[in-house]
Order: C-alpha cells, then structure tokens, then sequence
C-alpha cells in the first residue's frame, strides 16, 4: 500500500507533463496552420497567386478571384487578420500570457473553428474529401464547358486543401478538448486558468 501511494504522485507528474506536451502540440499546431494560411492570404491581397488558381471555387467566382475583384480583395485582407486572430489565440494556451484571457474563451473558439473545419474537410456541400471523391469518380453531372476545371480543381482540393483542413482542425478540436478539461479542473480554478499552460 505504502509503494502505491508513493507511486501516485510520480504517475499524477507524468500524467501533468504528457498533457502539457499534448496541449502543446496542439497549440503551435493551431498557430503553424493559421500563421500558413494568413501568409497565403496576406499575399493574395497584395497581389499574388499564392495558389488562388487552386482555390475550388465554382468557376464563375473564381474568374473574379483571379481578376482581384474588390470584394475577395476585401475578403484575403479579412481573412489574414483572423489568421493572426487565430495565431495569437491558440499560442494563448499555451504562453503565460494567455490566462489574462477568460478561462472558457480558448475552449469554446477552438471548439468551433475544429468542428467547422473538419466538417469541411470531409466536404458533404460539394468539396472536400466526399465531394472532391464522387466528382472524381464521374459520380456527379458537370457542365461540360467547365468539366476538366472542376476536376482539376476537385484534385486539388483532394490532395491539398481537404487535408490541410482537416490537419488544422483537428489542431483546434485537440485544443479545445485540452483546455476545455484544464478550465474545468481545479488547479485551473485556484490558478487563474493556466491548468496544463507549459510556462
């Protein structure tokens, strides 16, 4: 009985350090796929490619992508800037920094962003790994005039996109379901919400 009590404290520290190193991962996971994202957007705004001609727009949207209408001119500067958002939030969790946050703000934002990004990635509205799938297969009717552009871009988005979402949110969903258990313990209650913050 004495060695299993002497052991708990031991397996409490190992568990403490492989939650840490977990959220971790987690974390700069989140923040390396939103800093790479926000890159490519910040680049389409100012007037690059950066793989716009893969985006697996419907054909008629992604003429005005690639002409720079105003408006995805205006999206690529939104969508850079929650990028960064999505940067500084998930290195919240994970920078001493990040418990001046509320402690239900991380888990509940990254929870929202993994779901939606997986959901995506699996792509039962039309892309994603369903979509790009049964487009590929001959499954769906395409117009004709547009048919080798839309599997192109349906390949692209099977081998490219689909997976660097589902990368990213499963980075986020991990996130939220480690923080998500840090704010519910006690320790985080008594430590202003750090929980399993590394340092």
């Amino acid at each position: 009985m004495a060695r299993s009590e002497r052991g708990r404290p031991r397996r409490a520290v190992r568990e403490r350090l492989g939650g840490a190193r977990s959220l971790a991962v987690a974390a700069y996971g989140a923040a390396l796929c939103s800093a790479a994202y926000g890159a490519m957007k910040l680049t389409q705004a100012l007037g690059g490619n950066a793989l716009a001609d893969k985006d697996p727009l419907p054909p008629e949207l992604r003429d005005r992508l690639l002409a720079r209408d105003p408006l995805f001119v205006a999206s690529h500067w939104a969508l850079a800037a929650a990028a960064l958002v999505g940067v500084l939030l998930a290195l919240s969790a994970v920078r001493p920094w990040g418990a001046a946050l509320p402690r239900r703000l991380v888990p509940l934002v990254a929870g929202v962003l993994g779901a939606f990004m997986v959901l995506r990635s699996v792509g039962f509205s039309g892309i994603g790994f369903v979509g790009d799938g049964l487009t590929l297969a001959g499954v769906r009717e395409l117009p004709a005039e547009h048919a080798g552009l839309i599997r192109e871009l349906a390949l692209w988005d099977l081998v490219l996109w689909s997976p660097f979402f589902l990368l990213w949110g499963v980075c986020w969903s991990f996130l939220a379901w480690r923080t998500g258990r840090a704010a519910r313990s006690p320790a985080s209650s008594r430590g202003g919400g750090a929980g399993l913050r590394p340092g």
